[in-house]
């Protein structure tokens, strides 16, 4: 055989070895078979409304958390993951780009512990044990009167919020980190704009 064959059979054999790694590792073997229904996951917002009251700037929002069945393994197999809540408040301008007022930041870290079996849902330095995940989960997704900044002058009108719900995958263990790049599943993430009102 000339070895320019040679070469050309090493590199098909050295894609082909690439390939069937990337299948194993994307979940190939997992393909859903054409027709059937994938089943749903991620976040999708059920409620959110700002308001400005005597206290200042306040949010409610309900999100609904659907996680894989993937992220679900790893928290039962003691992984834990942040969930991060970002909302600001911007006043409109006309003349230049929209003035930052305020900013508050909520981070949940959720965790499974095997030897009581139990949820931890911890916020700063509060933890609350949960029998359930779905439990520890409706905990987490909803915020009745969130205060999110002072109270703004001038019309509600000029003013809303930006709110923002993910998973925090900079917080997961650096070899989980690596191969998330073709995982959706794992991406989650929620972006809503809202004006405030009195």
């Amino acid at each position: 055989m000339p070895p320019m064959r040679r070469r050309d059979l090493l590199a098909c054999s050295a894609s082909a070895a690439l390939a069937c790694v990337a299948l194993a590792v994307g979940g190939g073997a997992h393909a859903t078979p054409a027709g059937a229904a994938t089943p749903r996951t991620g976040l999708s917002l059920i409620a959110l409304s700002a308001r400005r009251d005597d206290d200042g700037v306040v949010l409610n929002y309900d999100v609904l958390i659907d996680l894989s069945d993937d992220l679900k393994d790893a928290l039962e197999r003691g992984i834990s993951v942040v969930f991060v809540v970002d909302a600001a408040v911007f006043r409109r301008r006309w003349y230049w780009t929209d003035r930052a007022l305020g900013r508050a930041v909520r981070r949940w870290r959720l965790a499974y512990q095997p030897l009581t079996r139990q949820w931890r849902l911890s916020i700063g330095a509060f933890t609350r044990q949960y029998a359930s995940l779905d439990e520890a989960l409706d905990a987490l997704r909803r915020s009745p009167r969130w205060r999110v900044a002072d109270r703004p002058r001038g019309d509600a009108d000029d003013h809303y919020v930006e709110f923002r719900f993910r998973l925090d995958t900079d917080e997961l263990p650096r070899p989980l980190q690596i191969g998330l790049g073709g995982r959706a599943n794992w991406n989650l993430e929620l972006e809503r704009q809202v004006d405030l009102s009195d």
